[in-house]
């Protein structure tokens, strides 16, 4: 009978056990457990997702986010079938992705970054000798389009500018090193704002337009040779010292770089007196997508994590101009000066690439 009675008490015992650690699990559940999100993301966009801080804000809203990095334009091509949604760097494919995939209108556009130039201090030293630049104070200056580009067309080089030949490294054409325009974002909208500039402050908008610039804008493509796929790989040669002192890319990515070193001593940021908005926008591919979209939007923790990693939030230009004050010497914190141009439809933006391509 005692061993009797040992057998039945461990088997009770046992399944005390049992039951505690399931009960705990499915309380551990209920307080932790997410629902996965998978997305196709510009990949200026991959350290915001990354970020542990942005990993334990949307964990805490019940999200588990799994993204993989593509060129905005490149996202067209891809089969997007058991994504929940894609988050290219503008609207305009945005709204190409949205057509082809039927997503509801509005769509969210939780951020924005405009296009700025980033100058080592001896190249933007000769631009504003030249009356190409203006500078103001330490490390940010305004880029004057018109007069840029004038210089473009008649092929000057650098060392036909004043005090260049003091700058061994600044030699050959005189040019602006943008990403692949048929596949990235910032390479496209580099040349949405070139165009806008050369054709009078018009937006392109049609075939005699796009005629009209095409020479421009292959001259600014074809001097820059193979092109990088991202405005990522572009700002990691600039940063190492390689390749072209002028580097167009989004302003995020000079706030975020500066939030991690707090400064640096031969970055000049110049704003282009015309200029694109990335207006980052998701395309919601179903019911889930649209939650983090919006989510991304309003979440006052989430909104302050995209300011960390450089990004203006929609709708509140002081949430960004308070969290930056430290970085003010390189940074246009308000704008001001710059001027937005509109971006061509879709159809524009990639014939104007193509052509540019040549």
């Amino acid at each position: 009978m005692r061993r009797i009675a040992g057998i039945v008490l461990a088997v009770l015992l046992i399944g005390g056990v049992v039951a505690a650690v399931v009960a705990g699990r499915q309380g551990d559940d209920k307080g932790t457990a997410t629902k996965t999100v998978r997305g196709v993301i510009g990949s200026e966009k991959s350290d915001f997702f990354a970020d542990p801080d942005v990993v334990k804000a949307l964990a805490a809203k019940g999200y588990t986010v799994r993204t993989e990095a593509s060129g905005s334009w490149a996202m067209d091509g891809l089969d997007l079938r058991g994504y929940d949604f894609a988050f290219p760097s503008s609207s305009a494919p945005a709204d190409q992705l949205a057509a082809k995939y039927h997503a509801r209108q509005p769509l969210p556009r939780p951020f924005y970054s405009p296009l700025v130039v980033v100058a080592h201090r001896s190249a933007a030293d000769v631009l504003a000798a030249n009356g190409l630049a203006v500078l103001d104070g330490k490390g940010k200056g305004t880029l004057k389009m018109a007069a840029y580009l004038d210089a473009v067309r008649h092929d000057r080089t650098w060392q036909q500018l004043k005090g260049a030949t003091a700058h061994g490294e600044l030699t050959g054409t005189l040019y602006i090193t943008s990403t692949d325009p048929e596949t990235s974002n910032s390479g496209a909208l580099y040349l949405a704002a070139t165009s806008y500039v050369a054709n009078g402050g018009r937006v392109v908008a049609g075939d005699a337009d796009i005629t009209r610039t095409a020479p421009l804008l292959h001259q600014l493509v074809s001097v820059q040779g193979a092109q990088q796929p991202s405005s990522d790989s572009v700002f990691r040669d600039f940063i190492s010292g390689a390749g072209n002192p002028l580097v167009c890319l989004y302003e995020s990515q000079v706030v975020s770089l500066l939030a991690e070193q707090h400064g640096a001593d031969d970055l000049v940021v110049l704003y282009p007196d015309t200029t694109v908005n990335s207006d980052h926008t998701i395309v919601p591919l179903d019911d889930a997508g649209r939650e983090l979209g919006d989510l991304l939007s309003t979440d006052p923790t989430l909104r302050k994590l995209a300011v960390k990693h450089g990004f203006r939030p929609q709708g509140d230009s002081a949430e960004f101009v308070t969290a930056t004050a430290d970085r003010a010497a390189y940074l246009n914190q308000t704008l001001t000066g710059v001027r937005q141009a509109p971006v061509p439809t879709s159809a524009v933006l990639h014939e104007m690439a193509r052509r540019a391509r040549g």
